[in-house]
């Protein structure tokens, strides 16, 4: 059997994304920016997809950027509102320490330009609080950054108290949601949402192409010079495919939402109750508020990277949260900032369903997970030295 359970890095594209992004590619193919009858058909089908977007997310379609991703969306956020706030001597900034290197990387390179950046501790319920962010902000704030839901422990952080709490203190709120859209209830105006940023893949639409909600009066600096696209706020010419693809996409995954996600709840939540059967096993992430789709665990005694490759061999994709795999030999920023030690860190593991797994693949991942943790720690020094009382156990 094969089973795909790495939904949190990427998600199949959906036949009726696939269906809406063709016409696009050999018929409806001129350039939005043109004045002449091809080029507006384009235009047409673009503002189409930028209110198909909108009231996915309660907004308005000028509200809405179209960019290559998540990653160009929070970038553009979090510059623009600290590029305003400094104008008005403001340039502080408040943050998570588990936030996606998107928004890592741009807050340092802030940092290094003047600002001054919070970092919310999240060791406590593998989350952080409304309060931890009112007692954060100051005169000179400008700017919140906190994800909607973690991308490895998939911890749902407290957003609309968050948003009322930065409302009441006049403070721009930006959320990362890419894990988040398509698979919770969003609403930017009920929950005080100044800037969202959002990802196509990973509800089933196309790689390489999102969206930035930003408030109407707030300002956009550019990230990306050039022409005139985007009302000037993000050159280069518009992916009409990949955009009406992923508006397609967004609004299947929103339409059906009630009838997906909890049955993707109750698939996580067999898993979760299985492999916490495994000794010296942990669950990472907040145990109640989480993703539907997210199962986090470290295992004492193994190393992540031979978990994932045996897991392969037995047909099951996943991921960890280490970032040995991208040739690093430092563990997960994510797991540590929990509270996890390195040695119990290196040995993680992240499954990420979605509406398409079934409950036959749950089956097979608990039982492989089981015998392959097993089969490490049976040649495992770390384990033997475990068993044999001259290590103490963590978990």
């Amino acid at each position: 059997m094969y089973v795909y359970a790495d939904n949190a890095a990427t998600t199949a594209m959906s036949q009726l994304a696939i269906d809406a992004m063709l016409p696009y590619m050999n018929k409806v193919y001129g350039n939005p920016s043109s004045l002449h009858s091809v080029g507006q058909e384009a235009k047409e089908a673009l503002e189409a997809a930028r209110e198909t977007v909108a009231q996915c997310l309660g907004a308005q379609s000028r509200e809405i950027t179209f960019t290559s991703g998540g990653s160009e969306a929070d970038n553009q956020a979090i510059i623009s509102a600290a590029r305003f706030g400094a104008r008005k001597n403001k340039k502080h900034i408040i943050s998570t320490a588990f936030e996606h290197h998107a928004v890592l990387h741009t807050l340092q390179k802030l940092e290094k330009e003047g600002f001054e950046v919070t970092y919310l501790d999240v060791s406590r319920g593998h989350n952080i609080t409304a309060q931890q962010v009112k007692d954060a902000i100051r005169p000179d704030t400008c700017l919140v950054t906190v994800m909607y839901a973690n991308n490895e422990i998939g911890s749902i952080l407290p957003i609309t108290e968050i948003g009322a709490v930065c409302k009441e203190a006049g403070v721009i709120f930006h959320t990362d949601a890419v894990q988040a859209v398509g698979h919770l209830h969003i609403n930017v105006k009920e929950q005080n949402i100044d800037m969202l940023s959002l990802s196509g893949h990973k509800f089933h639409g196309p790689k390489g192409v999102g969206a930035l909600y930003c408030r109407r009066g707030l300002p956009l600096v550019n990230v990306i010079e050039g022409g005139a696209q985007e009302r000037g706020k993000r050159a280069g010419t518009e992916n009409i495919a990949a955009i009406c693809s992923m508006a397609a996409a967004l609004k299947d995954a929103c339409d059906h939402i009630d009838e997906n996600m909890p049955r993707v709840a109750a698939m996580r939540d067999r898993l979760i109750q299985g492999l916490s059967q495994i000794p010296h096993s942990a669950l990472n992430g907040d145990a109640h508020n989480r993703l539907p789709g997210n199962v986090s665990f470290c295992f004492e005694g193994i190393e992540g990277e031979a978990l994932l490759l045996l897991l392969d061999m037995k047909g099951v994709c996943a991921s960890s949260g280490s970032a040995c795999t991208s040739g690093s030999l430092d563990p997960s920023h994510v797991l540590l900032a929990i509270g996890r030690v390195h040695d119990v860190a290196h040995g993680s593991l992240r499954l990420s369903l979605s509406e398409y797994n079934t409950e036959e693949e749950v089956d097979h991942i608990l039982k492989v997970v089981p015998e392959v943790v097993q089969y490490l720690r049976n040649m495992s020094p770390v384990w033997r030295d475990l068993q044999t009382g001259k290590r103490e156990y963590i978990l």
